[in-house]
């Protein structure tokens, strides 16, 4: 095997950074789950081996990810630096539509084992097939498409916000900066953005004023046959609400509703960070209260482009059981 080359400075955009020793551990239980007989990442078998193996992995890790998970702080997101990714060793950056993970690879067991951590790893059907480990990668002539096979900027956004359950938290693990390290990720966080509105945007944004249609990464038949019911943006606590909302496919549906959206994302555009991030990053954002997105950027698609992969996490995977055939992790509808 290949050996990773450890990060010789932190990353920028880390909140904590592991240590050799822990990254070395890391990837050797990475790689135990690359091999012996069960390596198709949405397998259940293989699942079931990144949840057993998530035990093993360095106290520090765990500890900072389940106090994460017991409440995600100031920003919703938490990026650990220092992840092994062999850089060397990486194929080219894929460069088709749709693009997912399908056979088991170091990345895609680090990003299964901390999905484990948090919960369980999730996906649905309508976007890249169901597979549980998404390729995030510019794709040539799609440069426009605003979703995560595009290069515009991307606007704020939850993780489908429109499905009746949306993942509890979104994990990306950075392969490859883009070319320019021009490429950011945006985040704001309700607990930061919540001071800035006012009270008469707060009543509205908890009104069931807004209609959330799927992203288009779910495709254009993704909405049919489905009437889509108003909800609100905001819901629970007055004090510490969760969010469910997308910029390009959420519609106000009154004065009011559409006067609080504006006002919602200008209090996301004054409170967010760009997160610049560097290989070995592995990022987890609550898609509960954390809102995402990201900057421009240029790629040159010559195999070194830019290259994240996604996975989703619910902390309680039955309560969609009846979206889920043979209880799976891809809903299917």
């Amino acid at each position: 095997m290949p050996e990773t080359t450890p990060a010789t400075t932190a990353s920028p955009a880390a909140d904590w950074t592991l240590d050799p020793a822990d990254a070395d551990t890391c990837e050797q239980l990475a790689r135990d789950l690359c091999t012996g007989g069960h390596d198709r990442v949405d397998s259940p078998e293989w699942v079931a081996r990144a949840r057993d193996a998530w035990e093993d992995l360095p106290p520090t890790l765990r500890r900072g990810v389940s106090r994460f998970r017991r409440h995600s702080g100031p920003h919703g997101t938490m990026v650990i630096g220092g992840l092994p990714v062999d850089r060397a060793a990486l194929p080219a950056t894929p460069t088709v539509p749709g693009s997912a993970q399908r056979s088991a690879a170091v990345p895609a067991a680090l990003l299964t084992m901390v999905a484990c951590g948090l919960g369980e790893p999730l996906a649905y059907l309508a976007e890249k097939s169901g597979a549980l480990v998404q390729d995030v990668v510019p794709v040539p002539g799609q440069e426009t498409f605003h979703g995560n096979a595009g290069s515009v900027p991307l606007s704020f956004h939850t993780e489908n916000g429109f499905h009746p359950h949306p993942p509890d938290y979104v994990v990306f693990l950075c392969l490859r900066a883009d070319h320019d390290r021009t490429a950011g990720m945006r985040v704001a966080g309700i607990r930061q953005v919540l001071p800035l509105l006012t009270p008469a945007a707060r009543e509205a944004l908890f009104a069931p004023e807004f209609i959330t249609t799927p992203p288009p990464s779910f495709g254009p038949e993704a909405g049919n046959g489905a009437q889509a019911e108003p909800r609100p943006v905001l819901s629970g606590s007055a004090e510490d609400p969760d969010i469910r909302m997308a910029q390009l496919v959420t519609t106000p549906l009154s004065p009011r509703a559409t006067a609080a959206l504006a006002e919602f994302g200008r209090a996301c555009e004054a409170t967010a960070r760009t997160l610049h991030l560097t290989p070995g990053d592995l990022v987890v954002i609550d898609n509960r209260v954390t809102v995402h997105g990201r900057t421009a950027f240029r790629p040159r698609y010559d195999g070194a482009d830019r290259w994240l992969q996604r996975t989703y996490v619910t902390t309680d995977l039955r309560r969609s059981r009846d979206h889920r055939p043979h209880d799976g992790h891809v809903l299917a509808r």
